[in-house]
């Protein structure tokens, strides 16, 4: 069984958290709910990062 080394897996979620904030502005003018919603799963990429970087 492989493991992904630590700084690569928060690199990943960064990544995907700024690709999601990307999404969010994107779309804020036309369907906001979805941005919303994009929002919050950055949010949720960005603290999924800093607390495997942390801990």
């Amino acid at each position: 069984m492989s493991t992904v080394p630590t700084d690569v897996a928060v690199i990943i979620l960064f990544a995907l958290a700024g690709f999601l904030l990307g999404g969010a502005y994107t779309t804020w003018k036309t369907a906001r709910l979805l941005s919303i919603a994009l929002s919050v799963c950055a949010a949720l990429a960005a603290a999924g990062a800093l607390a495997w970087w942390l801990g």
